[in-house]
């Protein structure tokens, strides 16, 4: 099993391009089988999890090209697709769950497996499978699959979600862009990579315009188009270096993003005391001096997003006094609390509210990654603490973080991979 090998106590410098958004991504591979067209996807982060959607793909059928070394992807469906997919592909990916609208509306049935992912909470299928219902599909759970039909096809409707999520909003958008008539979806969640997917529909040819904060319109089509386009910047990767740009008191010039896209999470970090200067398409973090403490809750866009509540957390390590952080999106979203105190962190949690009082530092351990925004967190960890930590189980780390090894030691981080 591969390792992570890190020296930390070295200050980065440097500049690190942000790769395409993983979760812009993984949606938008699956809209593409409502398309018998060409899809030229550009800006493709190819992470593990893309690499397994794309596996998901083909073993439905689609002919798929890839450009590895300029992130391009072509897509075209150039006979019927299977409908079946299997859980050998969905059980270490979450998004997976996604092919279920699109091949329902295309081809009013399919046998998709109950998803896997990170161990981060129960994240049930529930909001999926009640808005398409409201569109006409029928639904048995048999042996861990999810078996639906649409015997009558997909019919719009108004749908008002029970609650905001996103996946549920993904598939539900979808699966109307084929259906008949008119569909309302109310509640939806609002991310930017939503916003990333709907633009990617409209290029091919699809009718989802918005009519509220959380209020989606979809026209159903019947013929899409070819389409090219470049998917949006990955923000949780972009926070992610911020983080270690400034637990490290670097200097990291960090590019290729929308400033605008990460607003609030820009906000919350010079409120702690992050030097940030916004450029047009990049940021400049600059070496900080002592980092104040805060209150942070988890919200739905555009409320700071779970995917960096562990990040955060190592940056509050450092901070003077009391930080508190409350988790409102999964259940079970600290277990790296643990990892980082035998690191020398004081964090205490009660329900789902983690406690951390502010240390001189933190030191080298052997450590135990347990998911992919955890695994990151750890890493981060590491950079600030002196000595050589060492970090197993880093197989989460290749879901989700395009060549981090790379962009971390061109900064002048000292890190390798132990086989």
């Amino acid at each position: 099993m591969q390792k992570l090998l890190i020296n930390g106590g070295k200050k980065l410098k440097g500049v690190i391009k942000i790769s395409g958004s993983k979760n812009s991504t993984l949606p938008i591979l699956a809209a593409t089988i409502l398309n018998n067209n060409l899809s030229e996807l550009h800006n493709v982060p190819f992470v593990k999890d893309v690499d397994t959607m794309v596996n998901l793909l083909r073993s439905l059928g689609s002919d798929i090209k890839i450009e590895k070394s300029k992130e391009i992807l072509r897509i075209e469906n150039k006979t019927e697709l299977k409908t079946f997919a299997s859980y050998n592909l969905l059980k270490t990916m979450r998004a997976g769950v996604l092919v279920l609208g699109p091949l329902l509306a295309k081809y009013g049935k399919a046998k998709v497996s109950l998803p896997g992912g990170c161990a981060i909470g129960a994240r049930p299928v529930d909001v999926h499978l009640k808005g398409l219902r409201k569109l006409g599909a029928k639904f048995k759970i048999k042996n861990g699959y999810i078996l639906a039909s649409a015997p009558n096809g997909l019919v719009g409707k108004k749908i008002r979600l029970e609650k905001i999520s996103v996946g549920a909003t993904e598939n539900i958008i979808m699966a109307a862009c084929l259906a008949k008539g008119k569909t309302i979806i109310e509640n939806v969640a609002r991310e930017p990579e939503i916003k990333d997917l709907i633009n990617f529909l409209n290029s091919m040819g699809c009718s989802v315009s918005w009519k509220g904060p959380r209020k989606i319109q979809i026209l159903g089509k019947k013929n899409l188009q070819n389409t090219k386009y470049k998917i949006m910047f990955d923000r949780i990767e972009a926070g992610t270096y911020i983080i270690a740009s400034a637990i490290t008191r670097g200097n990291v010039l960090i590019k290729d993003i929308n400033p605008n896209v990460i607003r609030n999470e820009i906000k919350i970090f010079k409120k702690i005391g992050i030097r940030i200067i916004e450029l047009k398409n990049s940021i400049k973090i600059l070496p900080s001096g002592k980092f104040k403490n805060i209150k942070i809750k988890t919200e739905p866009y555009p409320g700071f997003p779970t995917d960096l509540q562990a990040q955060t957390m190592v940056l509050m390590c450092l901070a003077d006094g009391v930080s508190k952080i409350t988790e409102n999106i999964f259940e079970n979203r600290f277990m790296h609390v643990h990892e980082l105190n035998r690191m020398g962190a004081n964090i205490s949690i009660n329900s789902n509210s983690a406690r951390i009082r502010g240390v001189k530092s933190l030191k080298s351990a052997e450590l135990m990654a347990t998911d992919l925004r955890a695994s990151v967190s750890l890493v981060l960890a590491a950079l600030l603490a002196k000595g050589s930590t060492k970090i197993s189980r880093i197989y989460h780390l290749d879901r989700g973080y395009l060549n981090l090894e790379k962009k971390l030691s061109n900064c002048g981080a000292i890190i390798k991979r132990l086989e």
